[in-house]
């Protein structure tokens, strides 16, 4: 197939675009500049120059393509993460951005959409597993996830083929957060957000980059894109603390998270969340079943790249 991917030098994106280029697809990439280009090009890709907010010009970069594949974010750092400020950005890409993708998709002929979203947008369900058709909800963090997916959707009711990825928490070589986690973890701190029973839900970039290459040939519809085995806070935590090879001597913030609200709702919260729908419509399987495997992974592949 032909294939478009937006955000392909992002933290996904540079782990999706190889696979694709790997399976066989011949792949275009939006660049925003000459470093960015080069690194696609050496990805084997095919850099394009074109801005995420015009419609007409998506539309003529899109032309001739199959799919288009929208990882377009501009996440905050993790120092500014509660910072509501930080998040516009990131709420622009995915509010205005997804709207041009989207349309300028269909003035192309696309036949395929595949719009990057977060399970992060689900209630919190205990100890229960959620799967795709549990109930959503909407808190200022979720605005812009929420604005991306209702994109996808108007793709569908217009004809095209729209799939939706909620993925989970992610992590791996590539993110910035992920050598600070494990930085963090090396001065024995545990970082446990929220209750420590609650679940977190998480997703190696590898296996995310994966699960973008057999999204191409799903059927529309929304699907969770997560580990096998979503650990509880402290296992998360400790897992992470293995991997760094340091146990933890404080872990926080635990419960005390819940008085920053809706800031951190998407991390506190308890998501149990199955990928059982997607595995079963195309095969995929993640190759770190859990963080435990996913973590110790990263920090070995870091290590060797120091």
């Amino acid at each position: 197939m032909k294939v478009f991917v937006t955000g392909g030098t992002g933290a996904i994106g540079s782990h999706a675009v190889p696979e694709l280029v790997k399976a066989g697809h011949s792949v275009s990439a939006l660049a925003r500049s000459a470093d960015k280009a080069a690194a696609l090009a050496a990805q084997g890709a095919s850099p394009v120059t074109v801005s995420l907010f015009d419609p007409a010009a998506l539309a003529e970069a899109f032309s001739g393509h199959d799919a288009v594949v929208n990882l377009a974010s501009a996440m905050p750092s993790t120092a500014l993460f509660m910072v509501r400020r930080a998040w516009r950005a990131t709420e622009r890409v995915r509010t205005e951005g997804s709207a041009a993708v989207a349309e300028a998709a269909l003035n192309a002929g696309v036949d395929r959409l595949v719009q990057e979203s977060v399970a992060m947008l689900y209630r919190d369900h205990g100890a229960a597993w959620i799967d795709e058709d549990a109930p959503v909800d909407h808190y200022p963090a979720t605005t812009g996830n929420h604005a991306a997916e209702a994109s996808a959707r108007r793709f569908a009711t217009a004809g095209g083929t729209a799939v939706v990825l909620r993925l989970g928490l992610f992590y791996g070589p590539g993110a910035a957060h992920s050598e600070q986690m494990l930085a963090q973890a090396r001065r024995h701190l545990g970082l446990v957000l929220g209750p420590p029973e609650n679940y977190l839900s998480s997703i190696h970039m590898a296996d995310a980059a994966t699960a973008v290459v057999a999204a191409l040939g799903v059927p529309a519809g929304t699907y969770n894109i997560v580990d096998d085995e979503p650990l509880t806070k402290r296992g998360y935590a400790d897992a992470l603390a293995h991997a760094a090879g340091a146990t933890p001597w404080v872990r926080l913030p635990g419960r005390a998270g819940l008085v920053f609200g809706d800031r951190l709702t998407s991390l506190t919260r308890s998501l149990r969340v199955s990928n059982a729908r997607f595995r079963a419509a195309t095969g995929w399987a993640p190759r770190h079943p859990s963080a435990r495997e996913g973590w110790a992974a990263t920090a070995a592949e870091l290590a060797r790249d120091r």
